[in-house]
């Protein structure tokens, strides 16, 4: 067996846990860009990066373009939901006062919602296995989650909560959009072309309601290039390579795993507490994805 062939089994057997562990960063991007940049403004320049390296990618690849308008189509509904959407939900809900850990833990029913749409809109079948998988995972997240949610609740306003429960919804159906018609277009090509509809809408969005703030601090631009060479590339190529690889189910369930990473990481870096029970949620939520994906192993 060659060299190239091992490297794919390797790349699958790794990408849910290395994409959790990029994913899980997200929160804390938003943290550290809150003060230094309005969350439009700093999203826009992110879209317009993404474009840039993709459109770069596809060109040396000489991957071709779509050669209907419906993989068009196809490729700016997808991007719109799981990217534009979705993270301007998330970064506009916690930079107007939405506790990150409530954030966390409203886009951590994507999971579960993504099982109750599968077979409906996908003719997927999840298992009873799988749903108790779902189930323990969701115990897990709200476990890791419980003390920061419990302590900040309240302070949450409404417009907040509907804002990150608009994002949960997009980023499920744009997860099950894209596993239903992604295919026939190349990834680089496909991401290209999500990441330039995202921007197309948020950048207007962001002129029209924001200043356009942009400080130019090391925060800002440590944040802006992780965003982009470790978010929009890495996890997104990860995500995407899975949504095409697995059920949508299975791949909505590695989501559990990522408040966990983000306490492990508030803890190592921000010296957050992380308690006893956030601990053995931590490990509920590790049972919960692996009684899931178990199924489709």
């Amino acid at each position: 067996m060659s060299g190239r062939s091992r490297s794919l089994p390797d790349l699958v057997t790794v990408a849910p846990m290395l994409f959790v562990s990029i994913w899980a960063t997200g929160f804390l991007v938003a943290r550290l860009v809150a003060g230094h940049a309005d969350p439009l403004t700093f999203l826009t320049i992110r879209f317009a990066c993404g474009t840039a390296i993709f459109t770069g990618l596809a060109a040396l690849a000489g991957a071709s373009r779509p050669r209907e308008p419906r993989l068009w189509a196809n490729a700016v509904v997808a991007g719109l939901l799981l990217q534009g959407i979705y993270l301007a939900g998330v970064f506009w809900s916690v930079s107007h006062g939405l506790p990150a850990a409530v954030c966390a833990l409203i886009t951590g029913l994507q999971p579960l919602l993504t099982a109750a749409l599968a077979g409906p809109m996908l003719g997927d079948r999840v298992t009873r296995r799988q749903w108790m998988g779902i189930l323990v995972g969701l115990i897990g997240a709200t476990m890791v989650l419980a003390p920061q949610v419990t302590s900040s609740v309240h302070a949450a306003a409404p417009v907040t909560v509907a804002v990150a429960a608009l994002a949960t919804v997009a980023i499920t159906l744009g997860t099950i959009w894209q596993k239903r018609s992604g295919g026939g277009v190349d990834l680089r090509v496909g991401a290209a072309i999500q990441f330039a509809a995202s921007g197309l809408v948020i950048a207007p969005v962001a002129l029209l309601t924001e200043d356009m703030r942009f400080d130019g601090s090391w925060e800002a631009w440590s944040a802006l290039t992780w965003s982009v060479i470790g978010l929009s590339v890495g996890g997104m190529t990860l995500l995407l390579m899975m949504i095409g690889r697995s059920a949508v189910s299975v791949v909505a369930s590695l989501f559990y795993l990522v408040p966990p990473v983000v306490a492990v990481l508030a803890f190592m870096l921000f010296g957050e507490a992380l308690g006893a029970v956030q601990i053995a949620g931590l490990i509920v939520a590790s049972a919960g994805v692996a009684i899931t994906t178990r199924d489709r192993s």
